[in-house]
């Protein structure tokens, strides 16, 4: 059964194939997209060998309590910002043995925006054992589906990049 789309399927091999070529294992941390990150990498057969975990940290009790996200970054930053973004990221690898991992947190609506932190805006972090976080800030456009479809395809174009 394929949940993803067949470019986001794509997406999600091209990761594994290179995480596998270098015998790597993925993490992800997650907000907006609920999961849509690793069910893209999961619903691939033979994922289970390069990917390891996943987190699902919707709200930010689970930031702290799963990924041990500084309580102050979320209350100078919000969660949907990029001192957020490289925390979560962080916090998989510190909380893992992964060798690449991702995160993902944002506003996918239709409510929950603001004049500085719109609908549809979303901060990713990547990051390899040993490096240093890497954070984009993306605005999406449409509603919640396409914000989070667009999320789930940027993280997976960043750990395929990340994994190259």
């Amino acid at each position: 059964m394929c949940l993803a789309s067949p470019e986001l399927h794509v997406l999600a091999q091209t990761v594994l194939d290179r995480c596998r070529a270098r015998r790597w294992l993925i993490g992800v941390a997650e907000s907006c997209t609920g999961g849509l990150v690793t069910a893209a990498l999961t619903d691939i057969p033979g994922s289970s060998e390069v990917v390891d975990r996943g987190f699902v940290t919707y709200s930010d009790r689970a930031k702290v309590e799963l990924l041990g996200v500084n309580v102050q970054i979320l209350v100078q930053h919000g969660a949907v910002s990029a001192e957020t973004a490289a925390a979560m990221v962080e916090g998989v690898l510190a909380k893992s043995k992964v060798d690449v991992a991702a995160a993902v947190t944002g506003i996918a609506g239709p409510g929950g925006g603001s004049a500085t932190k719109p609908v549809g805006l979303v901060w990713f972090g990547v990051m390899r054992r040993g490096g240093e976080p890497r954070v984009e800030r993306h605005v999406f456009a449409g509603d919640r589906a396409a914000v989070r479809t667009a999320a789930t395809r940027r993280a997976l174009e960043l750990l395929a990049e990340a994994a190259a």
